[in-house]
């Protein structure tokens, strides 16, 4: 099986389509979390701590090299404002996901929870019916 064969036939399997589907819409909804926490919850939260942009939080470790207006070495800073946007980002999107598979585990219990249909009996085989019918005809006796 040629190389070429053998990866058309890896890619076309269902887990793979359906993993690829899902990385793209994880993708997408990562990005509908990160600006709903930078536009959405941070803002708020910015401005009951004073007004405060938590993107624009930063430790100056180094000051810039200035020469007049012109900058010759940026400055060195430490951006834990943005960290914590990226933490807040995180923890949305782990809390949506842990309620979705806990939505999954739910389902799935109600499902093992349906009481299994009775087992039908077998059909009595050939020797157990005469063997009744002789039964039968003893008790009349």
């Amino acid at each position: 099986m040629g190389l070429v064969s053998e990866f058309k036939t890896f890619a076309m399997r269902g887990n793979v389509m359906d993993m690829a589907v899902g990385i793209i819409i994880g993708g997408a909804f990562g990005k509908i979390i990160s600006s709903f926490v930078n536009d959405v919850i941070m803002p708020p939260i910015g401005l009951l701590v004073g007004g405060v942009d938590f993107s624009d939080l930063k430790l100056v470790m180094k000051e810039a090299v200035m020469n007049g207006t012109e900058v010759v070495k940026p400055a060195v800073t430490l951006n834990f404002g943005s960290f914590v946007n990226t933490v807040i980002d995180f923890l949305i999107i782990a809390f949506a996901i842990f309620m979705m598979i806990k939505a999954m585990n739910n389902l799935k219990k109600k499902e093992e929870e349906k009481p299994a249909p009775a087992p039908v009996a077998p059909e009595p085989t050939a020797e157990e019916k005469l063997l009744t019918e002789i039964r039968d005809l003893l008790k009349k006796q």
